[in-house]
């Protein structure tokens, strides 16, 4: 996909008429990023967005004991390292690529330079910003408020969202590892295992090989999510 084309994707820079999405495609770079390859890393310096072109990619922060905690995981037409961008100060997370990874980056005078001439831009912005803040503090909620299983299923739902919808169930992406669903509920890896065990013992989720597929995706709701 060329580069102007995935920033019309992209809701920030939508309304962009062909001039201004031509020379915002000309201001960018593309990058490569293999699986696995941590592309930004929280406090280190840096001042570029970056706008996922294909891929995957998880946000996370640690906490004191070195815990990592999942924050989104974003793919394509997506963008991060916005916060830097604007302020020039330290990334606030950690972004590592969960596969082979595409991205359009956008050095921050070009992008002030873009919101000079358009200032609706900023206020697009603004609006996924104060989502992406609503998102963080409803997984803080469910981090503070469900117990382990609860969190779990969160976090499994979460991951319906970009699963397949089949006749029986949600198949949920590959990528979808215990390692990954232990890192977005703050748990370990081993009681992710046992509680998906549990979860497929009583019909609530079916596992073939690594896959995982959702058999009762509004009664896992009911059930641990509703209080």
């Amino acid at each position: 996909m060329e580069g102007k084309e995935l920033l019309r994707m992209v809701p920030l820079f939508s309304d962009l008429n062909e001039e201004e999405l031509g020379l915002l495609a000309q201001a960018s770079s593309s990058a490569h990023f293999c699986k696995d390859q941590v592309i930004l890393m929280e406090e280190e310096e840096g001042s570029t967005l970056f706008v996922i072109e294909r891929g995957k990619v998880k946000v996370s922060v640690q906490d004191r004991q070195g815990r990592e905690f999942v924050l989104a995981v974003l793919g394509q037409g997506d963008f991060f390292g916005e916060m830097s961008l604007l302020d020039g100060k330290p990334r606030s997370a950690t972004v590592v690529a969960l596969e082979d990874t595409t991205a359009l980056t956008l050095r921050r005078g070009d992008f002030l330079s873009l919101i000079h001439r358009n200032p609706w831009v900023a206020v697009r912005l603004l609006e996924e910003m104060a989502w992406r803040i609503r998102v963080a503090d409803s997984k803080m909620k469910s981090l503070a408020l469900l117990d382990v299983t609860g969190r779990i299923v969160y976090s499994l739902l979460q991951m319906a969202e970009d699963g397949v919808r089949t006749p029986d169930g949600v198949l949920l992406p590959s990528r979808v590892t215990r390692q990954l669903l232990a890192d977005m509920s703050g748990t370990s890896r081993e009681t992710v295992s046992r509680t998906l065990g549990r979860l497929r013992d009583e019909g609530y989720i079916c596992i073939s090989g690594r896959r995982i597929v959702i058999l009762k995706e509004k009664q896992l709701w009911e059930d641990f999510l509703l209080f």
